[in-house]
């Protein structure tokens, strides 16, 4: 080839090379999406926070910066419980919260978070998943223009912290108790006196003494909330939140307008941070709990059976209310209950019977 034709050859292609340099990549040929995401929870919050933070920031790492989201914490832009309006009205795109905050605008928002004696995680994963209840939860979300998602959980969660000891129902009565959800209402069926309050506000009303009980989450969280200040007496299990699903919940319309991929990619990570969540608090709250025993002189005391049983029939009274609120209501409970009966008659000889096996064995 002469020099004068290899040179422009070379021109041409160097040419080429320069056009496909100035390409727009992938990522940014679309158009950038905000999201703008509020919580529930305060910034930094250990778990909650930090698991609706890590959320936020791996959608835009995810989409190469290509979904923006701006997350705000409680009170940095809404106040915690004003998130559902927030995106239901479309002056946000999400939020990360405990659906049962929502039950007084349809019970059945308190299934997808946790009632009493309902899912454990394990089995929330499995009625959400294949049981119908995503299915279920679309319905009741789009009713109020919504779509949401699981993206989170804390596990089975301890019975409250009290000031005083509870041997029996009759010292539940005239109890003031932080507890939100349906566990609220079983609460005030034995005669306390069920508060809702956001969490970052559960310490100085403990420590007032504008409540004499609370409930949070576990080890983990109540010994970074420094409940132990104000109260001893630390119970467990919890019969009210066996299994605390958190929800990414959306914009409906806003939804509707992403691509088929962006909501494989919200979705995707929303599962993940489902999963990654439930781990950390496995891995922190034993320690945790062992620190509040040890360096802070909590009281563990597990509720006796007596009041249990008297939970459980308070929750079968609220369980009624419920079913008689609406046809979906009652769909929802239906579908609760028929994944309960089948996910706990497979549990009793899998994971229950492997379980107390092997701590048998080990001595625990």
């Amino acid at each position: 080839m002469k020099r004068r034709s290899f040179l422009t050859v070379a021109a041409a292609g160097g040419a080429a090379v320069a056009a496909s340099s100035t390409f727009p990549k992938p990522a940014l040929a679309q158009k950038r999406i905000k999201m703008v995401m509020v919580s529930t929870w305060p910034r930094d919050f250990p778990g909650l926070g930090t698991g609706a933070q890590r959320l936020a920031k791996r959608i835009t790492a995810a989409t190469d910066g290509r979904i923006q989201v701006q997350y705000f914490a409680a009170k940095e832009r809404v106040g915690a419980f004003d998130s559902f309006d927030e995106v239901a009205s479309g002056k946000a795109q999400a939020y990360h919260a405990a659906d049962y905050y929502w039950k007084g605008k349809h019970p059945g928002w308190a299934y997808f978070t946790s009632v009493p004696f309902g899912l454990t995680y394990t089995e929330m994963n499995a009625w959400i998943r294949f049981g119908g209840g995503q299915e279920l939860w679309d319905k009741l979300a789009g009713g109020f223009g919504l779509k949401c998602v699981m993206a989170g959980n804390t596990g089975v969660q301890m019975g409250g912290w009290f000031r005083k000891e509870i041997n029996s129902v009759a010292d539940l009565k005239g109890l003031k108790m932080r507890i939100p959800g349906l566990g609220g209402d079983v609460m005030a069926k034995l005669g306390a006196s069920p508060v809702s309050i956001p969490g970052g506000q559960i310490y100085e009303n403990l420590v007032s003494g504008a409540i004499d009980a609370t409930e949070w989450v576990g080890p983990w969280n109540d010994r970074f909330m420094k409940f132990y200040e104000a109260a001893k007496y630390y119970y467990y299990p919890g019969f009210h939140e066996p299994g605390s699903m958190l929800s990414f919940g959306m914009n409906a319309s806003w939804w509707g307008k992403l691509s088929k991929n962006d909501q494989i990619i919200i979705a995707a990570l929303a599962a993940a941070e489902n999963d990654i969540m439930m781990a950390e608090y496995n891995s922190k709250s034993g320690s945790a709990l062992k620190s509040l025993i040890t360096d802070h002189g909590v009281k563990l005391r597990a509720f006796n059976d007596d009041i249990y049983d008297a939970f459980g029939k308070a929750a079968e009274q609220v369980f009624v209310t419920v079913r008689g609120h609406s046809k979906l209501a009652k769909e929802i409970d239906d579908s609760f209950r028929a994944n309960r009966s089948d996910l706990a008659a497979w549990s009793k000889i899998s994971d229950q019977a492997y379980v107390a096996q092997r701590n048998r064995i080990l001595g625990i």
